[in-house]
């Protein structure tokens, strides 16, 4: 799984695990390591720090912008946000986890999807001939 797909899943899938009052001690408090260590990185970035606090609240229509910040950050390559996103996906999904379903690496990779749902056009030409 790409860094942020996964950084994406674990807010939202802890959102989700996170704002119900039956969620284990240990979700909730992975979720929350996980919103301070990307509210941290993201500080002093007005478009970011919106965009996680607003993903809470409605994952659906704050994905794009929150992806965008995380890419343009580097958020989502910091190694403490990935391994708290891994961890908290691993206690909300252990078989997934146990499956390497949350593991990211891509050394080498190129021209790469990784995730759930994804859809890729290839469109390839011939150079003309000179």
């Amino acid at each position: 799984m790409d860094p942020v797909t996964l950084v994406i899943a674990a807010l939202a899938t802890g959102a989700l695990s996170g704002a119900s009052d039956t969620a284990a001690t240990a979700v909730k408090d992975a979720y929350h390591k996980l919103k301070l260590l990307m509210s941290t990185r993201l500080a002093g970035r007005p478009a970011g720090e919106v965009a996680l606090m607003e993903h809470e609240a409605d994952p659906q229509t704050w994905r794009a912008p929150l992806e965008k910040e995380l890419v343009e950050s580097g958020v989502c390559t910091d190694p403490q946000v990935i391994e708290a996103a891994q961890r908290l996906l691993a206690l909300l999904d252990r078989s997934g986890s146990d499956a390497g379903k949350y593991r990211v690496d891509l050394r080498g990779a190129q021209g790469v999807q990784v995730g759930d749902r994804n859809h890729q056009i290839n469109r390839y030409s011939v150079p003309p001939h000179l």
